[in-house]
């Protein structure tokens, strides 16, 4: 491939797009790549233009920088399309957290399953339908790159609303998980072979090894002989199911129903109830603290992040062999879990593209959680391609976490109230209240 056009959509998550410019100008081979910006906030696509051409210096690279309001524009020609984009904000975020917790609802971050999950897609669909129309206008055999949460319920409609097959989810969660894990049972990440699959913030890890030898045990003795480690979600899944799950414990007590409905549970996890929102207000700080040193010509730090983005993009364009964990259709790769779902598995990259791994069989009882998920998933996939407004109470009546918080009336009362909140951003057929 000659020098790749890489367009960002959502360039104004500075902070997001600076990392993925710095991994991607460490690779000699994408100095000299094409970046388009794309954003529909004006000042912050300057401020994302402005440090882009910073950690280009800085990285002695020599890319053509350009910076778009217009969507089509930046797309036109690109090889590849990264989108970060967040519909609404931190504004539509708070809604997410304030009107569930109104209903005695329960959410640390809510941007994957549950009530805010589902919002989060619902207004995030319009922009990727017509994305992919652009994508399939003006860059037909670019590749999608979809780092947008909620991961799975937006691969999934991309790939049914719009018909694009190049298309994969991003998301860091197994490569810091297996980092973390390397590091507790001390030993070296770069030595370690693991395997994981699932969904995305649900995946597993299959497995875990050193020269050969199962890591799993020496794990449970750290776990058995630390009681702080048994204090997190995440260890109490693992030792219950048998297999480590690749996401966080704030991210991993949303999607079952056992940990949020309890104050017991809450304070024995040391949950953070409304996390995401601290979140919210240190990435608008980070970005101000961007921008203010941007204007001043303050010192600001470059930094990689190992996302897996750049590297896909690495692969492609040189055809450099890596495996990465990519969230795509499953058609096959798990064979118990749903056709239609989207599946977080290993892939191959090369310059043939991103191919997945077929992973065979979860165990039984991951497959359970998995199937709840994707169930959950498809109804609000549905309830945009189909028009029907039902199956949004419908998804939110068979989120674990909101049924086992609310009875199915208030569940239909809080979906009123959602989309009233969120009604400017639905597409127009959702937008009905049924409570």
């Amino acid at each position: 491939m000659s020098t790749p056009k890489i367009a960002f959509i959502g360039a104004g998550s500075v902070v997001f797009t600076q990392g993925l410019l710095a991994d991607l100008f460490a690779f000699a081979e994408l100095k000299d790549a094409r970046i388009a910006l794309h954003d529909i906030d004006a000042e912050r696509l300057s401020t994302a233009e402005a440090a882009a051409r910073h950690i280009a210096a800085e990285r002695g690279a020599r890319p053509r920088i350009t910076a778009h309001a217009d969507r089509r524009e930046a797309l036109t020609g690109a090889d590849f399309v990264i989108n970060i984009v967040q519909i609404g904000m931190g504004e539509a975020t708070r809604t997410d957290f304030e009107i569930p917790a109104r209903y005695g609802l329960r959410q640390t971050i809510g941007d994957t399953l549950g009530v805010g999950g589902i919002f989060r897609a619902l207004r995030t669909f319009p922009l990727l339908k017509a994305l992919g129309e652009d994508i399939a206008a003006v860059c037909p055999d670019a590749w999608l790159l979809n780092y947008t949460n909620p991961m799975a319920m937006n691969v999934q409609y991309l790939a049914e609303a719009t018909g694009l097959t190049r298309v994969v989810g991003l998301c860091h969660s197994v490569y810091w998980t297996m980092r973390d894990l390397s590091d507790l049972v001390r030993v070296p990440f770069e030595e370690v072979t693991y395997r994981a699959a699932g969904v995305n913030h649900q995946a597993w890890v299959l497995r875990f090894e050193h020269d050969g030898d199962d890591l799993y045990p020496r794990l449970d003795a750290l776990i058995a002989a630390d009681e702080q480690l048994r204090r997190r979600v995440r260890v109490d899944m693992y030792r219950r199911l048998g297999y480590y799950p690749t996401e966080t414990s704030e991210h991993s007590s949303e999607y079952v129903p056992w940990y949020l409905g309890h104050d017991s549970e809450i304070e024995r996890l040391r949950l953070p109830i409304g996390a995401y929102l601290d979140i919210v207000d240190e990435n608008v700080a980070s970005y101000e603290k961007t921008r203010d040193a941007l204007a001043t010509g303050a010192p600001l730090p470059v930094e990689g992040t190992m996302e897996y983005a750049p590297q896909i993009i690495h692969s492609i364009t040189t055809g450099t062999p890596r495996t990465i964990y990519g969230n795509v259709p499953n058609h096959g790769l798990i064979q118990n879990l749903p056709a239609r779902g989207v599946v977080e598995v290993p892939c191959l990259v090369d310059a043939m593209g991103v191919q997945p791994t077929r992973v065979g069989e979860l165990p039984p009882q991951l497959a359970a959680l998995n199937r709840a998920y994707l169930s959950m998933n498809d109804l609000v996939v549905r309830a945009a391609l189909e028009d029907d407004p039902r199956h949004i109470r419908h998804a939110a009546m068979m989120d674990p976490a909101t049924a086992g918080a609310l009875p199915v009336e208030r569940i239909w009362q809080l979906c009123d109230d959602m989309v009233t909140a969120h009604a400017d951003r639905l597409q127009p057929a959702l937008r009905a209240l049924l409570g």
